[in-house]
């Protein structure tokens, strides 16, 4: 009986490994994901170089919004939070689990002082550039009521 259950074992173990085809030595393959997460993947390490640089264009670009006084001020701040770190990327992951246009990375990066910076951002593609949801406090456009979340009165 022992003898049997060793045997089963050993030719479980032979058929799993002779049906993995994944090869150490092989490059992966480029697929239409791939191109897509090295788009997302050079606005992350865009983002960085604006923080680097204390870029406020940078930021701005990066994050794909009007260069308007809102956006300079948003832009300021974090500048002034995270800018001028010297931060080097350690890992960034995409996910392209919103479709193909929409996503999320996450970042991680080492700056001078022992600092490190962890963040998620939502990455989107538009007419073919990739941008990361940095800005929070966009206008809500002209002539729009903000939505509200007080109980509807009876």
């Amino acid at each position: 009986m022992e003898r049997r259950r060793l045997l089963a074992v050993l030719a479980t173990l032979a058929v799993a490994t002779g049906c993995s085809t994944h090869d150490d030595k092989s490059e992966p393959s480029r697929s239409a994901s791939s191109a897509s997460s090295d788009g997302a993947r050079q606005a992350v390490d865009a983002y960085v170089s604006a923080l680097n640089s204390r870029s406020a264009t940078g930021l701005i670009k990066v994050g794909g919004v009007e260069d308007e006084s809102w956006s300079r001020q948003e832009a300021a701040q974090i500048l002034k939070d995270r800018g001028g770190q010297e931060w080097k990327i350690k890992d960034v992951r995409i996910d392209h689990d919103m479709g193909p246009d929409t996503g999320s990375a996450r970042l991680l990066a080492d700056g001078k002082a022992g600092k490190s910076l962890s963040d998620t951002f939502t990455v989107t593609r538009e007419k073919g550039v990739w941008h990361l949801a940095v800005f929070t406090h966009q206008p809500n456009g002209k002539d729009k009521e903000s939505s509200s979340t007080d109980k509807p009165g009876s």
